[in-house]
This record gives structure tokens, C-alpha cells and sequence, in this order.
């Protein structure tokens, strides 16, 4: 490899990092992860922090998982690839395909269709949502609604659906017939309600006028997070997402939980709308299906909505979309050891306590620090602050403070995540109670630099 100062010159000369002015790179040089091991990352010049964001939400099992990689390597030895296109499967999938039939029958998931991310699960379900309507004789189903501060990809389809104008603006015009509903974001709606039980039901309110405005019999499917997590971790209030699946019900309109985050334990249940205590429609799911060793998605089918696809005789049913990697064996083969793992562990169970700590220590700091204006979290390792400059008018915190805090927590041990004014953290679902010490030492830090 590489010496460090050549990786350090070279590193934006020749490529475009997602989600980042191409400039900034340039004067700003990313950190350079060399090595990973637990819930560990060391980069090139040897410094060592504890991970707190959990590679990019999706590492749960750490980064030396020694049982994923075998199956990896097992299965680069038997079999590469082959295509799952019509005609021809692979035995890993097939495996694969029953052990998610399982472990997603409590949420009445029977299906899978697979991709090879969580944008192209996005973009799948809401493939998938239109064809249902149409193969049962309702093709003017054709809209999506979805929540303003929802992230859900950055496909076209997706992109479209994503509440946050950063994904959307400098791509428009995106997908028409996408319409998106307040969300139920406590610290700042436009309700001006503080009350979390009614703010959801002024956001239920909200979804049933749009549906009415726009006609049920044109709407296709909702879709959402159980909860919200690249818009700054926004859990809503017990009673809403139930409340959207009664309202979706009743108009016959499907529901799409996007759990690409949320599925296979974060939350601290197994699933995000298992949490909440809904069964959706489709689901989509990637990230921790694979634990990142290898891209992999998959969207997880109703058992009603593949009677109507399997039992279609119009030919209207043909699904004419997927992808080269749909299936992939070495993927596969790498979620079913991550889905053992993921279960003898019993991460979910540990995600709820660690993530139970991380809230603690983040509300202790809150009173320590003015600059927080608000906590967010409580619900499994999916924790967030949300800086200000001043509490009482809710003003974001500045970017060059907010660096700061990251810049500082790194120093002293610790990789946090920064979106605009949020400090999101989410580490592997394996973390301790010690590493979490160490994140909240380590950020404690961060934040003083920041203010001072």
C-alpha cells in the first residue's frame, strides 16, 4: 500500500466523495480509514477511535466478524456469481430467502426480492406499489406520499420521495405525483406543538387532508422510516405510525417501511415497525443484511400483496425490473451467517440497553452544554443532538462549530456523525457499555471546544 502522505495528497485528485462539495475534499481532507476491528477504526496515521456511527448505519456486527467474512470466502470458493434472472437461482439465496421468510414472519413478510442497496430497495417497493394497483384493475394508483425530513436514497424514484430539499433541489424536476406530509418532529414543526402525542395527531390529521385533496384512488403507497434517521433522528410518538397504517388501510394504499436503517435489531426490537406494532406491506431493507461487508438489499413482500402478483392471470404481474446483482450468491451467502450472528447475539436486546445509556448520557450532557438544544433518541442505537446557538430562538449551531465538535470527539476518541446542525450517533449494535463511555467522554470534549 501506499505510503501515508501519498494516500493524504492524492485522495481528491481523482475521486468525487458522495454527499460532499468536489472542493471541499480538496481543502478539507476526509479521514483515511485503514483498519476496522470490533467496534474499533484506526486510520492512517494510527490514531484509534471508537466507531460512533457504525460505518455509515450498517456495520452492527463490528468490523471483524469473523463468521460473515468465512462465508464470504466460502462461498468466492464454490461459486462467484450467477445471475437469479429468469431461468436460472443459486442455492444461497434459496437458503437465504427462507431464513428471511422466518425472521420477518412476526411482521407478515413472506416474500423477497432482492437488490444490492437500500436505494434500490426504495426503488423497487415503489415499482412494486404501482404494479399491485394496476394488476388488480386500479391503474391510476400512481402517487407516494411521504414525510418531510425523510431520507430515503438518492435514486430518481427516491429522491423523490426524500423530505429534505439537499437531495432534491439540484436534481429537479424529480418524479411527479410525490407529495410529502409534516413530520412528527417535536423541536420544530409548523404546528408549533411541543406535545408529542399531538403533534402526531395533527400529522394524522395532515395525512388524511392530503389524501382527500389529492383522491385516494390516485394514491399508490406511503412511505416512511419507523424512525427517522438520516434527517436528524426523529423518533414519532407510539401512536403514529399505527395511525398511518389504519389511515393507509382504510384507502387502500399501501405501506412502505423503509427499514434499511431500522431492520435486523437498531430500533432495540428486530424491526422498526415491529417496534411500533404494524405490519406494513413492503419493506426494504439493506445496510445490516450484510453487516457492509458486501452491498445487498432486499425488499420484504406482504403475504396479501404476493397472493395478488401470484395469482395474477392478465399477465400484468410479469415483473419486468431487477438487477445483474439481485441475489448475489457471495451476498447471500454473507447475509445468512450475518442474520446467525445477528440472532445468537441477540443484538437487538443490546441495542435497547446501550442505547438506553447513550440517551442518558446525552440528556447529562444537555444540562451541561448550551449549546444543545435538543436530545433525540430513547429508542435502540439510533441517539442524535441537534446544536443551536441559542436555545430560546432554536437558531442552528454555525458549520464551522459543528466541525468542531466532530474535529475535537475524533481527537479524543471517537468518530460522531454531523448533518447539518446534528450530531448523529448510531455504532454497532455490539458496542459496550464501556465503548459508549468512551463516545460520550469524547464528545463532552467536542462539544466545550465548540463552545469555547
Amino acid at each position: 500500500m501506499k505510503d501515508s502522505n501519498y494516500l493524504k495528497e492524492h485522495n481528491a485528485r481523482s475521486l468525487w466523495h458522495p454527499m460532499a462539495h468536489p472542493a471541499d475534499s480538496l481543502k478539507n481532507p476526509p479521514t483515511i480509514v485503514t483498519g476496522g476491528a470490533g467496534v474499533r477504526i484506526t486510520d492512517v496515521d494510527g490514531h484509534e477511535v471508537v466507531d460512533g456511527v457504525g460505518g455509515l448505519w450498517n456495520v452492527n456486527l463490528g468490523f471483524s466478524c469473523q463468521p460473515v467474512k468465512e462465508a464470504i470466502t466460502a462461498q468466492l470458493d464454490t461459486l462467484p456469481y450467477y445471475s437469479i434472472f429468469r431461468g436460472t437461482t443459486n442455492d444461497a439465496v434459496i437458503q437465504l430467502s427462507e431464513e428471511l421468510r422466518d425472521f420477518f414472519e412476526p411482521d407478515g413478510l413472506t416474500r423477497a426480492f432482492y437488490t444490492s442497496g437500500g436505494g434500490d430497495s426504495v426503488e423497487t417497493a415503489l415499482r412494486l406499489a404501482r404494479q399491485y394497483h394496476k394488476i388488480r384493475g386500479e391503474a391510476g394508483r400512481i402517487k407516494y406520499l411521504s414525510l418531510k425530513k425523510g431520507y430515503h436514497g438518492t435514486h430518481f424514484g427516491a429522491a423523490s420521495v426524500n423530505g429534505n430539499q439537499n437531495f432534491r433541489a439540484p436534481y429537479e424536476p424529480l418524479l411527479p405525483g410525490c407529495f410529502h406530509i409534516p413530520a412528527p418532529y417535536t423541536y420544530r414543526n409548523p404546528f408549533n406543538e411541543s406535545d408529542p402525542a399531538k403533534l402526531a395527531q395533527l400529522c394524522l390529521a395532515a395525512l388524511e387532508d392530503e389524501i382527500a385533496f389529492q383522491g385516494a384512488n390516485t394514491i399508490a403507497a406511503f412511505i416512511m422510516e419507523p424512525v427517522l434517521g438520516a434527517g436528524g433522528v426523529i423518533p414519532p410518538h407510539e401512536s403514529f405510525m399505527p395511525g398511518v397504517r389504519e389511515i393507509c388501510s382504510k384507502h387502500g394504499i399501501l405501506l412502505i417501511a423503509d427499514e434499511v436503517i431500522t431492520a435486523f435489531g437498531r430500533t432495540g426490537s428486530w424491526t422498526g415497525s415491529r417496534h411500533w406494532g404494524v405490519q406494513p406491506d413492503l419493506m426494504t431493507t439493506a445496510k445490516a443484511i450484510t453487516n457492509g461487508y458486501f452491498p445487498f438489499g432486499a425488499v420484504m413482500i406482504a403475504e396479501h400483496v404476493a397472493q395478488v402478483f401470484e395469482g395474477d392471470e392478465t399477465g400484468r404481474a410479469a415483473i419486468g425490473h431487477g438487477y445483474t446483482y439481485s441475489g448475489h450468491p457471495v451476498g447471500a451467502a454473507a447475509a445468512l451467517a450475518c442474520l446467525a450472528e445477528t440472532k445468537r447475539l441477540n443484538v437487538a436486546e443490546n441495542a435497547g440497553a446501550r442505547g438506553a445509556q447513550m440517551h442518558r448520557g446525552l440528556l447529562a450532557l444537555q444540562e451541561k452544554h448550551e449549546i444543545i438544544g435538543d436530545v433525540r433518541g430513547g429508542h435502540g442505537l439510533m441517539n442524535a443532538l441537534e446544536l443551536v446557538s441559542d436555545r430560546a430562538s432554536k437558531t442552528p449551531i454555525a458549520k464551522p462549530a459543528i466541525a468542531r465538535v466532530q474535529e475535537v470527539a475524533y481527537e479524543a476518541g471517537a468518530m460522531v456523525r454531523v448533518s447539518g446542525p446534528n450530531v448523529i450517533l448510531s455504532p454497532a449494535l455490539v458496542v459496550t457499555e464501556a465503548d459508549v463511555e468512551v463516545i460520550l467522554t469524547a464528545l463532552d470534549k467536542g462539544l466545550s471546544a465548540a463552545a469555547s
